[in-house]
C-alpha cells in the first residue's frame, strides 16, 4: 500500500510522467513487495526556483533531471529488500523514461495501519484487523 510522491521539474510531458510511473511501480512489485494492483502516485512538478538540490551531495552531478521519490509504506522492509528497491528502480527508470541513475533520489518513511483508510471514512486497521 505505499503511496509515492514524485517531485521533478515542471515540463515533462504526460508520456514520460506515465513510463516513470510504470517503472516505479514495476520496481515496487518486483523488489518491495508490492500487489500489482496497488498503484497510488502523485506528481508534483516544481516550477524554476522551487526544487533546489545540491548537485554532487552524495551522488551527482545532478541536473534538471532530478527526481526525487517520496514513498511513505505501510510496513517497514528490510534493509536488503530496500537495497535491492533502489537499485532495480534506478535500472528501469534508466530504460524508461531514460533518467539517469544519479539523478533518481528516493526516501522511505513508513507508517502502521491506523494511519491509512482507502476509502469510505474506514481505517485500514479495521479491514485487516490489528
Amino acid at each position: 500500500m505505499p503511496f509515492a510522491r514524485i517531485s521533478l521539474h515542471a515540463g515533462r510531458t504526460p508520456e514520460f510522467l506515465r513510463a516513470l510511473s510504470d517503472s516505479l511501480h514495476a520496481a515496487m512489485v518486483e523488489a518491495f513487495d508490492v500487489p500489482p494492483d496497488d498503484r497510488f502516485h502523485a506528481f508534483h512538478p516544481h516550477a524554476p526556483g522551487e526544487l533546489v538540490v545540491d548537485r554532487d551531495y552524495l551522488g551527482g552531478p545532478r541536473g534538471e533531471g532530478f527526481v526525487l521519490i517520496a514513498i511513505t509504506a505501510g510496513r517497514p522492509r528490510t534493509t536488503d529488500t530496500k537495497r535491492r528497491f533502489y537499485r532495480r528502480l534506478a535500472e528501469l527508470l534508466a530504460e524508461s523514461p531514460g533518467i539517469a541513475p544519479q539523478e533518481v533520489m528516493v526516501v522511505i518513511t513508513t507508517t502502521q495501519a491506523e494511519d491509512w483508510s482507502f476509502a469510505n471514512g474506514v481505517a485500514l486497521v479495521d479491514l485487516v484487523g490489528g
